[in-house]
């Protein structure tokens, strides 16, 4: 036991009327006045006081004595207590704000503070915590983990103040009060926690409670969840710890983390119980990337956890957050294939106008793609492939893909990659609602082509499902501009033939005019109406668009010139030649232009300035 100088004129009489003297139940000046907010050579002489009776104890014999050094110690715990209480209010304020911010949200600094601001260990680390153990008496304990955060211990009370606490506490486990103790210390340190755990932001819930929210509010209250949890751990809990080990440790009990762990209880049940019913709620896919959040921030933290809830009364807690854990592991692989799902069997089949992207094109690429940011943890969470069609399956609402075409691949690759061949297999269907067949191919292009794009701007996405299938795609997305350009020029083309123009039996001269004005009245006709129709139709990428107009000028242009060429003479020589050639190859050039902008132009085709 710490025993303050000894001054060797107290005797068991003397020591007994100090006791007496501070008896608040008999002295007025007792009760307004505290021993240990007054002069030093008082406490001590009150502690020495309380050391001699307690002695004395032992060495007693004659019953009346007994009794009266049984009543001194009796008043003296009595008297220890409301000063331990004291103590612990005076010094109860709940940690400043600024302290109780996550260590990840700025540089680490090896040091340990007091709650009012004082360095006391101001010995630098600008190493990065994640790459080794820093264990020295006197600097932060930091764990080593893939995150860059440590634990951070605060000095929730002064070194003074805990000698204090440490010496009554002493006494009072030595005199067999360490039950009237530990309620003491519980009960105002208790308040103390959850004082500062108010200051988080966490609301008070119960796993109903959660589970009714709608997502958006829920959304706001995982992020505040995420910065709290690593509040609490690393610095509220693991401080609060560290005071309780600064005043109990070695005292003879072995219930020393049990106050501890009584004091932090209530926020730690809070704080799990609001992550297990995340866990557990229902799937859907918005909930994936808070869900991986929260995951990813239990995961750095299970370290911190175990090394702050490590005694065996805080066991329930240890096994709770690997459940929670596993729980929310299980959860992200579920949604996966809850999206996946969702993706096949997306019902809408009205068709998106002009053939432009369609809105479940856009958002696929952009969850995929959220998806590669979290590859780290999704590597490690997806370990079994997609349960993909085949060919074999004979079942015509589900596409094929042949697992062997992606040998070596992760899991998570070949689910990424499945999730495009299902929005493929989707927009196929999508497509077969445009009642004309080139808008359809043009659709189809669109969307091909911006599956292609987003993967390229993501690298993550890019690298995971390779360069061989982004090849594959952008070979299908050009198939599909060719089967538009087929399906649309070939007709338009047709009618630039020579064949049926000729009369027979004089190939040289013989050319039928009427034959010919029909011809270039078919041509205009035909070529006004993909003009006025295709003008409205959307290629949103520029350079796809330029692109593909360049295209049409390369077959439609000099076919038409050639056409001109050779039986322009034939109609000018005629009546009313501007009926039947109405355009110059310049106009057809400029008409390209409108296409794929999608907006409507005037029923004429534009023509060159005259």
């Amino acid at each position: 036991m710490d025993s303050p100088e000894r001054d060797p004129g107290v005797s068991l009489e003397a020591a007994e009327k100090i006791i007496l003297r501070w008896d608040s139940t008999a002295s007025e000046e007792a009760r307004e006045r505290m021993i240990f907010d007054g002069d030093r050579h008082e406490v001590d002489r009150y502690l020495q006081a309380v050391d001699e009776i307690q002695q004395s104890m032992d060495s007693t014999t004659i019953a009346d004595d007994q009794d009266k050094v049984t009543s001194a110690i009796q008043i003296a715990m009595a008297r220890l207590e409301d000063e331990f209480r004291n103590i612990l209010i005076a010094h109860g304020t709940p940690i400043e704000a600024d302290f109780l911010v996550d260590p990840s949200s700025s540089t680490h600094s090896s040091m340990r503070t007091d709650s009012t601001g004082g360095e006391l260990n101001d010995e630098d680390d600008s190493e990065d915590d994640s790459s080794k153990e820093i264990s020295q008496e006197g600097d932060i304990r930091t764990s080593s983990y893939r995150s860059t955060s440590s634990i951070r211990e605060i000095n929730l009370i002064s070194s003074d103040a805990i000698c204090d606490l440490r010496s009554i506490a002493e006494r009072m486990i030595s005199a067999g009060y360490l039950r009237e103790c530990v309620q003491v210390y519980g009960s105002v340190r208790k308040s103390a926690v959850e004082a500062s755990f108010r200051q988080l932001g966490i609301e008070k819930l119960t796993i109903g409670d959660v589970q009714r929210l709608e997502w958006e509010a829920l959304e706001g209250k995982i992020r505040r969840w995420i910065r709290a949890a690593k509040v609490c751990i690393r610095i509220l809990f693991a401080s609060e710890k560290r005071l309780c080990e600064q005043i109990f440790e070695g005292l003879g009990t072995d219930t020393d983390d049990s106050f501890f762990v009584e004091t932090v209880k209530g926020p730690a049940i809070q704080l799990f119980n609001f992550a297990e019913a995340i866990s557990i709620s229902r799937r859907s896919p918005e909930k994936l990337f808070k869900i991986l959040d929260l995951h990813d921030a239990l995961f750095d933290l299970l370290p911190d956890i175990d090394e702050v809830l490590q005694s065996k009364s805080s066991e329930c807690f240890r096994v709770q957050a690997a459940e929670i854990l596993s729980r929310l592991a299980e959860a992200v692989r579920g949604i996966l294939s809850e999206f996946e799902n969702a993706v096949l069997r997306e019902p809408s089949k009205i068709p998106v106008p002009g053939g432009t992207i369609h809105p479940i094109t856009r958002y696929v690429m952009n969850y995929i793609s959220l998806i590669s940011d979290y590859k780290q943890t999704l590597i490690e969470l997806i370990v079994s492939k997609p349960s993909t069609g085949s060919r074999y399956s004979g079942d015509p609402t589900t596409p094929e893909m042949d697992l062997t075409e992606f040998e070596g691949q992760s899991p998570l690759a070949l689910h990424l990659i499945w999730i495009i061949v299902i929005l493929q297999f989707n927009l196929e269907g999508k497509s077969k609602n445009y009642r004309d067949g080139s808008l359809a191919h043009l659709f189809l292009m669109n969307n091909v082509h911006y599956i292609v794009q987003k993967a390229k701007g993501s690298p993550d996405l890019r690298e995971m499902i390779g360069d061989n299938y982004l090849k594959k795609l952008t070979a299908k997305y050009r198939q599909a501009a060719i089967s538009y350009q087929r399906a649309t020029w070939v007709r338009v083309l047709y009618c630039l033939r020579d064949e049926g123009l000729h009369v027979s039996g004089s190939f040289s001269s013989g050319v039928s005019k009427s034959a010919l004005r029909e011809r270039f009245k078919t041509f205009n006709s035909m070529f006004e109406e993909v003009h006025r129709t295709q003008a409205q139709w959307l290629v949103p990428d520029a350079q796809l668009r330029e692109e593909l107009r360049i295209s049409i000028s390369e077959k439609v242009i000099p076919a038409y010139r050639s056409f001109l060429g050779r039986f322009r003479s034939h109609i000018e020589s005629g009546k009313h030649p501007e009926t039947y050639i109405k355009y110059s190859v310049e106009d057809l050039e400029i008409s390209v232009l409108d296409f794929f902008e999608g907006y409507p132009v005037s029923q004429h085709l534009r023509r060159r300035a005259q």
